[in-house]
C-alpha cells in the first residue's frame, strides 16, 4: 500500500520589502506572558496597521499557538529545533508552529544559544517547509560565518552585542560603528540590530548603515504604554 503526504503549503507570511522589519522579543517576562502576550501582540497589529512598517512578534512557546490565533501578523518561535514529528520529547518542532500559524523562528539568541551545526539543521528544516528564520550575532565575526552557511542562508541575521541588550545605552549610541560592520559582514543577507533600543533616533541611524532593521524587547514589553512607545519608534520612519 501506497502512503502519499500531502505538500505543506509555506506559511510564511509576505513582508513589504521597502520597508524597515521590527523584530519584537517577547522574551519570558510576566507582562509578556498569558493574557499579557495577546494584548502585546494586538497593540503591534495595530502600530503595523496604522504605520505599515513590518513588524514581527515572537511569544514564548507556551503563548504562541493563542497569540497565533489572535493577530494576523507574523508570529516567530523564540527557538526551534531540527527534529523530526513524533519520538521528539521536550524539543519544539517546526512542523507543529506550521500548523499553528507560526511563520518562522528565531535562533541562536545570546539566552539560548546553539551550535553552528544545530543553526545550519534547523534553518534548512525551515526553509523546506516554508517557514523563515532569524539567526543571531553576538559580532560582525559570527555573522559572516553565518552568512557563508551551505545549503541555504537564513532570511535574516541579527547582530546584539551581549553586553548592551536589555540595557539603557543602546548599539547606535554606544557602538555605532557595529552597525555598518555587522552589514557588511552578513554580506547581502538582510541584516537587524539590537541591543538597548529604545527610541526613534535609534532606528534612524540603523536604517541609514543599511540594516534592515531592529531587534528589541524590554523597552517595548515593560513600557506603561506599549502602544505609544512603539508609534513613537517608528514614527517618520
Amino acid at each position: 500500500m501506497a502512503f502519499f503526504t500531502k505538500k505543506r503549503e509555506p506559511v510564511v507570511m509576505q513582508l513589504d520589502p521597502v520597508r524597515p522589519v521590527i523584530i519584537l522579543n517577547f522574551k519570558t517576562y510576566k507582562e509578556s506572558s498569558g493574557a499579557n502576550a495577546v494584548r502585546l501582540a494586538r497593540i503591534a497589529e495595530r502600530v503595523q496597521q496604522k504605520t505599515r512598517v513590518n513588524i514581527i512578534i515572537t511569544p514564548q512557546a507556551i503563548d504562541i499557538r493563542e497569540v497565533a490565533a489572535a493577530v494576523k501578523i507574523p508570529v516567530y518561535s523564540q527557538h526551534v529545533d531540527a527534529k523530526p514529528v513524533g519520538k521528539s520529547t521536550g524539543q519544539i518542532i517546526a512542523e507543529n508552529l506550521a500548523d499553528n500559524n507560526v511563520h518562522g523562528s528565531l535562533l541562536n539568541h545570546s539566552e539560548r544559544r546553539i551550535l553552528l551545526k544545530d543553526i545550519k539543521d534547523a534553518v534548512l528544516k525551515l526553509k523546506e517547509i516554508g517557514m523563515q528564520s532569524i539567526v543571531c550575532a553576538k559580532d560582525d565575526r559570527e555573522a559572516a560565518g553565518i552568512a557563508k552557511m551551505q545549503p541555504v542562508k537564513p532570511d535574516f541575521i541579527a547582530v546584539e552585542p551581549p553586553e548592551l541588550i536589555g540595557g539603557e545605552v543602546s548599539v547606535s549610541t554606544a557602538k555605532p560603528q557595529i552597525i555598518p560592520k555587522a552589514v557588511k559582514a552578513c554580506n547581502g543577507v538582510p541584516t537587524l540590530i539590537g541591543a538597548g533600543i529604545k527610541e526613534n533616533n535609534d532606528l534612524k541611524i540603523v536604517l541609514q548603515h543599511g540594516a534592515r532593521g531592529v531587534i528589541l524587547s524590554s523597552h517595548f514589553v515593560l513600557s506603561k504604554d506599549p502602544e505609544k512607545w512603539l508609534l513613537d519608534l517608528v514614527q517618520g520612519i
